[in-house]
Formats: structure tokens, sequence, C-alpha cells
């Protein structure tokens, strides 16, 4: 029987109200670091569905198991309780930067790194969840330490506080931490949240269940966690860009995270411009001409005056676009305006899409292109689909049935779609069930490859290592209602031995990818 405290410095009532109020900031950190841990593990490894699964299940396996361990510190609940928020703080603040330096100085290993990276992360989710676990039994015994209550009432009171808690965490750590702090400062800020809670709660409260030695091992655990997530802070700008030239190399220009994803600029000219989102190259200038004309000439055959562009903020397919004569609009639907924004000011990107965006033809749209799509205030003689590869699952609702019947409903008569859809030579299941899906859409297709690459943009869900080589080849699907011709001016010869080249690969008989089944895999 647990007997209620009678030295308490404060009345039962109030220090319950602040045994309850330590619950909840405990469990606003201990969400921070759950959200953290998979917001970094999909920009690091890719694929947000598996890393999600494998964080959040791990984690809640291990609480269960640090529930159980903590029956052996009841006996000491004030000092156990104080120090599971000292280390729960010092392992969930470090974790983002941990796995962010294991990411940039060994991602030159390849399968080492995706492998190692997994572990590094289970690691994390397990030790995390085993201190969280921990802290519910804990803290039920220090509200029975300042007043006797039914069991039940103090479980439901606990819950309660846990779960409101977890309420505000989740929604400060995507719309407040995120935008305001960033991934590695948010985590080191909510670290000293959680060390500041658990001391002022022990020592406010439960002080005097203390040994004067165990009050000073206490005092000095605490502080030590605290100077070091502190240091970690003042340290976190030029370890990010440290880390970051150990990524994209020493001549980052522009690094900026907007409301959607971290933006990376490096290169000074033109011809040697690499755009990087969220850690993957989507645009190179050494090769990215070849990519978006054959993007974007097969689809130009015919009718062209009214041209939509999905993703494509660069600006590069649109400039392609306006090459043809005959266009009187084009209509470019982006996610990001930190994208726009950079294809119309920063130099070499601007000359690389030769300020498309100062032409009047050019109108943007700053939307989610499934949403757009379902109520688009015109049809098109021709859609170009330029959206990331469908390996990375945030995107597979770009290349499911759906999104492609929403595609045949804006196309005028006779109109053209234009697809990316990935490597044929490296991932042929990828791209042949986007051909099959876009055929499942009732669209008539005609798939092609350009061979020939150099650098690996737009390769799918991972980040190409250094040192590795580029995909082999770019694939593509035109689609339209009826047949689609393969003759753009200037490029027949090389797309008819492109066609010959697709269709010796063909896979034959895959399942289209639907919205609620998607079928492309990392």
């Amino acid at each position: 029987m647990i007997e209620p405290s009678t030295d308490l410095p404060v009345t039962p009532r109030t220090g319950r109200f602040f045994v309850l109020l330590g619950v909840f900031v405990c469990a606003a950190c201990g969400l921070v670091y759950e959200l953290e841990l998979v917001a970094l593990a999909s920009y690091l490894i890719g694929d947000s569905v598996t890393q999600a699964s494998v964080v959040l299940s791990v984690m809640v396996f291990a609480m269960g198991i640090g529930s159980l361990l903590a029956k052996r510190l009841r006996c000491r609940a004030a000092a156990g309780f104080g120090l599971v928020e000292a280390a729960l703080a010092l392992v969930g603040g470090l974790s983002a930067m941990a796995l962010y330096a294991a990411f940039a100085w060994t991602g030159d290993q390849g399968e080492v790194w995706a492998g190692g990276s997994r572990y590094l992360l289970v690691a994390f989710s397990l030790a995390i969840g085993l201190l969280i676990g921990a802290e519910v039994p804990l803290l039920m015994v220090l509200m029975q330490r300042i007043r006797r209550q039914d069991p039940s009432g103090a479980v439901s009171d606990l819950f309660a506080a846990d779960y409101v808690g977890a309420l505000v965490g989740g929604l400060a750590f995507p719309f407040l931490m995120l935008p305001l702090l960033g991934q590695l400062t948010g985590a080191l800020i909510t670290g000293a949240v959680n060390v500041i809670a658990g001391t002022a709660l022990v020592f406010g409260l439960f002080r005097r269940d203390l040994s004067l030695r165990g009050r000073w091992v206490l005092l000095a655990a605490n502080v030590t966690v605290l100077g070091v997530l502190a240091s970690a802070a003042v340290l976190a700008g030029d370890f990010e860009a440290a880390a970051r030239r150990a990524v994209y190399g020493k001549d980052v220009r522009v690094a900026v995270q907007t409301d959607v994803q971290e933006v990376v600029l490096t290169g000074g000219r033109h011809d040697s411009l690499d755009l990087y989102l969220d850690g993957r190259l989507r645009v190179s200038g050494r090769d990215e001409h070849r990519y978006h004309r054959a993007l974007v000439g097969p689809a130009m055959t015919g009718r062209h005056a009214r041209v939509l562009v999905l993703g494509g903020g660069d600006g590069l397919a649109a400039r392609e676009v306006l090459r043809h004569p005959g266009v009187r609009r084009v209509d470019v639907v982006e996610l990001d305006p930190g994208v726009v924004r950079l294809a119309r000011r920063d130099p070499a990107l601007a000359e690389l899409n030769e300020h498309v965006y100062r032409d009047r033809r050019v109108r943007v749209v700053y939307a989610d292109a499934f949403r757009w799509l379902r109520s688009p205030p015109r049809t098109y003689d021709v859609v170009i689909s330029d959206l990331p590869d469908p390996g990375i699952t945030a995107s597979a609702k770009f290349y499911s049935q759906e999104f492609y019947g929403l595609a045949w409903r804006a196309l005028a008569d006779g109109g053209r779609l234009a697809v990316h859809a990935g490597p044929m030579a490296d991932r042929p299941h990828v791209f042949w069930t986007v051909e099959a899906t876009l055929r499942a859409a009732g669209l008539r297709t005609a798939p092609y490859r350009v061979d020939g690459r150099i650098s690996g943009f737009a390769a799918g869900p991972e980040r190409e290592p250094a040192g590795a080589s580029a995909p082999r080849d770019w694939g593509f699907v035109l689609a339209a209602r009826s047949r689609p011709v393969l003759a753009p001016p200037g490029t027949a010869a090389l797309l008819r031995v492109s066609v010959e080249s697709a269709e010796r690969t063909r896979m034959r008989g895959l399942t289209p990818s639907t919205l609620v089944h998607p079928r492309y895999a990392n």
C-alpha cells in the first residue's frame, strides 16, 4: 500500500494538478520524438508508410516493456522518474542529429547506409519507447503519494492528461516546430522542455523523498543533459551546414526549408546546377534538357494551344512547351511556392528555364495536382505530368488509376498526356505498372525511353550515393484518348528506336495501381 506523503510543500489538490501537468508535458514531448523519427526517416530513407510503421510499432512494443521494467523503480519513484526523464530528453533530443549525422557521413556507402540506417532508426525507437513506457507507472505512484484514490480514477486522470498532451504535441510538430525551428533544433528544444519539466516536478514536489546524495546525483544528471542539449542547439547551425556539404558537396548556394520540403541548389552556373528536393536530385543542368525534351516533345505533336503542366515548378517543362509555335496558354500546377520563387529569382535556375515565368502565357496555380484536377477550369490539348517518381510513397497517388481518370477528363478531344514513369531498365515493374494503370483509366498508350543518362535525377525514392552510376535511361508514356503518335519534329528517329527498345521489355499481366491499393514498391 502506498501511503500519501504528509510533507508536501503544497496542498494535495495543487500537487495533483502539477503531476497531471507533468504528464501533459511529457506526453507532448514523447509524441514529438515519435513524429520527429518518422519525418526524418521518411526524408532520409524514403517510403514514409514503411518508416512510420517501423517507428510506431517498435515504439508501442517498447512502451509495454518499459512499463514492466518500471516496477523495479516503484520504491524510489521520484528518483526513478527524474532519471527516466533525463535519459528520455537526452536520447530523444539528440535522435534527429544522430540520424542526420549517420546519413551525411556514411551515405556514400550505399546499401550499407540503407541497412544501417534502419537499424539505427529501430534502436532509437526502442530506446525512446522503453523510457516513455516507464513514465506512467512511476507517475501513478507519485499521484498516490500525494493523495490516495481509487486506482481506476487515477488511471483515468493520468491517461486523460497523457492523451491531451499527445494531441498538443502532435499538432505543434507540423504546424509550429517544423516551420519555425526545423527538425534538429526542434528535437533539441523538445528535449530541453522534457528535462526541465521532469526536474521541476521531482524537486518541486518530491525532493524530500530523495536522500541528499540522491538529490545531487539527480541534479547533476539533469544539468548535464540540459548542458549537452544547449550546446548541441548552439552548434546545430554549423552542424547542419557541415552535414549538408557532406551530402551535396561544397558548392551549396541555396538551402531553404519551405512549408512543403527542403530545397537545395548547388552549382554556380546553369550547366552545373543541381536542384535537390528533400535530399533527392530532381534537376541536373548536365542533362535535364534531354529529359524535358523527351517528356514534352512527343505530346506536342498535334493541337497544343492550351497546355497543362502538373508539377514542374522549376519551369523547365514549361520552357520546352513554349518552344513550340502556337502555344497560347500554359498552366503550371505546383504545390510548393518556394520552388517557383527560386525558379523566378535564382540567376542560374532562371537562366536554365530561360526566364519562363516572365512570359504572360504562363500562369501558376499553387495546389495539389490531384485535388486541382477534380475541378479544372478548362480542358487542355496537352497535359504534362512532371511529378516525383511513383516509388516515393507520397507520390503514388499521382500514378493511380483515379488520378489518370481525372487527367482523362481534363483532356480535350484528341488531347495527349505525357507521363514520366521512372527508369525502364532499372525498375521495369514500376514502369510497366504505370503503363498498365494508364490503360486501365481508358487511355491508349505508347511507351518510350531515352538512353544515356548522365546524372541520377528523377531516379526514384532513394538518393543516389556518391560514386554510384546513374540509372541508364528515362522511361515515358504518351497517352491519349485515341492512338497517340510519336513523331515530334527533330526527334522522330530517336524516338522510333526508343519505342522499339521499350516494347522489347514489356511486362504483361500487371495489375493497375489504385488509391486504396498502390502497386509501387520502394
